[in-house]
């Protein structure tokens, strides 16, 4: 393939004569290319006049595109540099791959994110907003320490969902969920009229100070492991489906009625969860006022009723 492109650029095929000739070959340069199949020893043509490079390749990379896109998987994955080099050697490629190149081929990843984080949200509104937190391990100042990377998901007036954007702090106090919630709007997020997550405090302040108007919708997920914690192993699977039946409802009315009902039923078995139901009412219930959406367990709108929507 190699010198067949070189035979294209140059107008003539090795010792033809043609006078479509631009140039003439002058030898050739090794090149080795790294790739699942093992490391390829490769011969470049070099010319007399000007320069060619084969278009199947990229300048400054010795790693070919498959092995490429394994090297930065694993990378994402948590696999250390030092470990992705081993990685690289089981795949066949008896060189390996040195950390400064693992680092290099991963730092493409960063204009990548970047572009994701930057991207405007004013296309489309997202009246609907779930956030939530999850804490993973990552390398700080030359030691690794547990950070907090928050998440914005929208759910649009269709029902399609997507990932809004992302944040790392030292935890999810007010102060970082604030600053991540103001990027957001920066970048256009507009229309919020529910915003869903777990009753963090700091969390639930930074909702009320920059999605103003808002409703909040307490995560029905957050809250039923907030319930079983108080209900004995053996009572736990059937305290929580008869909780799931408040959600399971498709209006207003009878999810309040069906409300009430739990709430008595579990008032004879379980008081300390009737007592949590009942003071949680109104951030439990808050997505009953919209109207042709029902919930499922974790507070998520599942059905829209098409004749509201139009």
């Amino acid at each position: 393939m190699i010198d067949a492109e070189a035979s294209a650029f140059i107008g003539a095929a090795p010792f033809e004569r043609s006078g479509d000739r631009t140039t003439y070959r002058n030898g050739t340069r090794p090149r080795t290319l790294t790739a699942t199949a093992g490391d390829l020893d490769l011969k470049i043509p070099m010319l007399r006049a000007g320069s060619f490079f084969p278009a199947l390749l990229e300048r400054r990379r010795r790693v070919d595109q498959a092995l490429f896109a394994v090297v930065m998987e694993a990378y994402v994955h948590g696999v250390s540099t030092r470990k992705v080099d081993d990685l690289v050697k089981a795949l066949g490629a008896n060189t390996g791959i040195s950390k400064s190149e693992v680092s290099r081929i991963c730092a493409g990843l960063d204009t990548e994110v970047a572009e994701f984080r930057d991207r405007t949200l004013a296309a489309q509104d997202f009246p609907y907003v779930f956030l939530d937190a999850t804490y993973c391990k990552a390398s700080v100042g030359h030691r690794i320490a547990s950070q907090a990377v928050v998440v914005a998901i929208g759910v649009a007036a269709d029902g399609r969902r997507e990932v809004l954007g992302f944040d790392v702090g030292d935890s999810e106090n007010e102060c970082v969920w604030t600053s991540f919630l103001r990027s957001l709007k920066t970048r256009g997020l507009d229309g919020v009229k529910l915003v869903m997550s777990d009753a963090h405090t700091g969390l639930k302040k930074a909702i009320g100070t920059v999605f103003q108007g808002a409703g909040w919708q307490r995560c029905q997920v957050h809250f039923m492991r907030n319930v079983l914690a108080v209900v004995p192993k053996g009572s736990q699977e059937m305290v929580a489906s008869i909780i799931r039946t408040i959600f399971a409802q498709p209006d207003r009315e009878h999810i309040e009625k069906q409300f009430r009902e739990v709430a008595t039923m579990l008032g004879r078995s379980h008081p300390k969860v009737a007592t949590m139901l009942t003071d949680a009412q109104p951030d439990l219930l808050a997505f009953a006022a919209f109207p042709g959406v029902t919930g499922d367990r974790s507070g998520r709108p599942t059905r829209w009723n098409e004749s509201t929507r139009k």
